[in-house]
């Protein structure tokens, strides 16, 4: 039987955050957030989702210019023609589409999803299958207030939903960051795993002296702490080995990743499928990753219930991630917009079995948030 795409719809909603979430390059208040779904001749839907930080103050893809680039330019590719396989398509947009990795990770996301229910298997298993069935998750700190985040940080402890913290810093001076995650991590002692994420927010003379204090405060890594563009700066900070270094907003993609692992340019890389350009290029990215030395962690956009899934299903197929996950960001929304929570339990995020990725789309939410 020929197969299809008949509907192609975008959606761009609103989501307020329970607080303020502070980064060093935008203070967010509201998530925004990009969503497809495709329908084909055979009744199957599926859906995916790109969303992105700060509009433009965190890459070149901003939620409109993801959606015009969906409607505008992949949607004519890929309606009214037969269907073969998700990798067919996706090898079609990557000839006709320059970058735009964000748009393209909706795409195949949402192939995937339909893939899966038209199978009756989880995503994971059209990925390798899953190796685990939950992953580790943290929980970000980033009210940019001291009480705030110690208190934050003992109720996830005590509730059993985190018991490792990652504290976003950069707008204050090296040696006020510092204080502030140090007094967290005195605070919670060895009861949590402490990160810090600069958000490329340091020169290199702060960033070789933040990174030492860090370390004598008992800090367990460093994300991002110089310019996404400033490899050689990174090189220096891993060669000095005074503390862990992962980069994530340098990591875009296998082609940037092959690149910088052969430069042995970070102790860590963070795996995000919207920043790789898809699932499967995700997991190319983890692999060249893993062949350097380096060692894996799964990062988040700040997604909602149905990209943080996407991500866990392409997690669950990896043999290790030494790092765990931040896949928490569902939590961070003051309403979730798919009719299935996410569960969140002993400091894990369990991974559905049900099929394709495992979440729909709650239509009154969409209806209401959406612009």
């Amino acid at each position: 039987m020929s197969l299809s795409i008949e509907r192609f719809e975008t959606f761009i909603l609103d989501v307020p955050t329970i607080r303020e979430h502070v980064l060093s390059m935008a203070t967010m208040t509201t998530q925004t957030m990009v969503f497809l779904r495709l329908t084909f001749s055979d009744g199957s839907i599926g859906i995916g989702e790109a969303t992105t930080i700060g509009g433009l103050s965190y890459g070149p893809e901003s939620p409109e210019s993801i959606r015009v680039t969906l409607e505008r330019y992949i949607k004519p590719i890929v309606t009214g023609q037969s269907f073969k396989t998700v990798g067919a398509t996706m090898s079609l947009i990557d000839t006709s589409i320059v970058g735009n990795r964000f748009a393209k990770c909706a795409v195949e996301m949402a192939l995937y999803d339909a893939l899966g229910h038209r199978l009756g298997i989880p995503v994971s298993e059209l990925l390798g299958g899953r190796i685990v069935d939950s992953l580790n998750v943290l929980w970000v700190l980033a009210s940019g207030d001291l009480k705030t985040d110690i208190s934050e940080a003992e109720h996830m402890i005590n509730e059993r939903r985190h018991n490792v913290f990652k504290i976003k810093i950069g707008k204050r001076s090296v040696e006020k960051d510092v204080a502030h995650v140090a007094e967290i991590k005195s605070a919670l002692g060895d009861r949590a795993s402490i990160r810090v994420d600069v958000n490329q927010a340091w020169s290199r003379s702060q960033a070789n002296r933040g990174c030492r204090l860090l370390a004598d405060a008992g800090i367990d890594l460093v994300e991002q702490p110089l310019s996404e563009n400033d490899i050689a700066g990174a090189q220096q900070l891993v060669g000095q080995g005074i503390i862990p270094i992962m980069l994530d907003e340098s990591v875009k993609g296998p082609e940037k990743t092959f690149h910088l692992a052969q430069g042995k340019s970070a102790d860590i890389y963070a795996l995000k499928i919207l920043q790789a350009g898809g699932l499967t290029k995700g997991r190319e990215v983890a692999v060249i990753a893993r062949r350097s030395g380096a060692e894996l962690y799964g990062g988040t956009m700040l997604e909602s219930s149905v990209c943080t899934i996407a991500s866990a299903h392409l997690f669950s197929t990896l043999d290790t991630l030494e790092w765990g996950t931040e896949l928490f960001a569902p939590l961070l929304l003051r309403e979730q917009i798919t009719e299935q929570s996410l569960e969140y339990r002993d400091f894990q995020l369990h991974v559905p079995n049900s099929a394709g990725l495992g979440v729909t789309l709650d239509e009154d939410k969409i209806n209401y948030f959406s612009r």
